[in-house]
């Protein structure tokens, strides 16, 4: 009688399907193929989890706004915690994922739950944002909840590592950059704790970590498209002085042709472009600024140089 030849590689690959499958169930994925164009890394550990609910700081009276829930492992936490949540949700399945997950539960009229890119739309009125934050938006989901009104409390945020040591980093280090600079500008920001990659799945290629932020009250008297103009153009080389930054063919040019602006709509003379460049040099020297490095200005330093700058009629938008 013939022996039956059995493949063990087919055997090996079954295995593995049975076992993802049975890894998805328990996870409460149901077998979802996570979009990478989306970002989708759907945190998975408890522990993790009830840390960034305790650091939230949650009353039961806060309506919290969460980016990007997924499938709702941690809107569930939050859920429990508070008066209502608003899931912002830009895929169509995650969003069909929660509608199962936890309408016609005894959680699900305390949720609401938004479609769409979270940067195309206004923002709900919210207390509190918890979100695993999908890090392609980063940054500008930053900027969109801290230009937000009313000011929220506070915003528990999970960011890939090198970016949230980048919002948290002080002048004279490495990390110190124009991202540091605004968000310090309009918010007090720390770092609570690193996120390993395993606590995701898919896990992602980088760490993680979660980060606080709360809104200055009362928010700064600055205009930030002009503070970020100049600051653009001082981390523009960080480690070169101010005067080097400013001095470049290129910068003198762009801001000669705002001023110029600002003069005709103002009904200003304008200055010629070598007297303009007179001007700005002065006011690197009369603040005392002109043979700085970028990466060891504070914010009070920043302040000092717009207004003189302003004072000149040397705008940056």
């Amino acid at each position: 009688m013939p022996k039956v030849q059995f493949n063990k590689s087919s055997e090996r690959e079954e295995k593995k399907k049975r076992k993802k499958e049975s890894d998805s169930e328990k996870d409460g994925h149901h077998g979802i193929v996570f979009n990478k164009a989306f970002g989708q890394h759907i945190l998975k550990n408890p522990l993790v989890i009830n840390a960034i609910i305790d650091k939230s700081g949650l009353q039961s009276t806060d309506v919290v706004l969460e980016i990007g829930p997924g499938t709702g492992n941690l809107t569930e936490k939050l859920l429990q915690d508070c008066k209502k949540v608003i899931a912002m949700e830009i895929d169509p399945r995650m969003v069909q994922e929660l509608h199962k997950r936890f309408m016609g539960g005894p959680l699900g009229h305390k949720l609401q739950i938004i479609q769409g890119n979270c940067l195309k739309q206004d923002l709900p009125f919210f207390n509190v944002c918890v979100a695993n934050v999908p890090y392609a938006i980063s940054s500008a989901l930053v900027f969109k909840l801290l230009r937000h009104r009313p000011l929220f409390r506070c915003a528990v945020l999970m960011f890939q590592r090198e970016f949230a040591m980048r919002l948290v980093a002080k002048p004279n280090t490495s990390m110190y950059c124009r991202l540091s600079s605004n968000t310090q500008l309009l918010s007090r920001v720390d770092h609570l704790m690193k996120i390993s990659k395993n606590s995701f799945k898919p896990p992602p290629k980088v760490e993680s970590s979660v980060v606080r932020i709360e809104p200055k009250r009362p928010a700064p008297e600055v205009s930030f498209e002009e503070w970020d103009g100049m600051v653009k153009v001082c981390f523009n080389r960080p480690n070169k002085m101010l005067g080097g930054n400013f001095r470049t063919k290129a910068v003198l040019k762009q801001l000669h042709e705002i001023h110029l602006g600002y003069c005709k709509m103002l009904g200003k003379e304008p200055k010629e472009a070598a007297d303009f460049k007179v001007a700005v040099m002065e006011v690197l020297e009369s603040t005392g600024l002109m043979e700085r490095r970028t990466r060891t200005l504070e914010e009070d330093d920043f302040t000092t140089l717009l207004e003189a700058f302003h004072s000149q009629d040397v705008y940056f938008v």
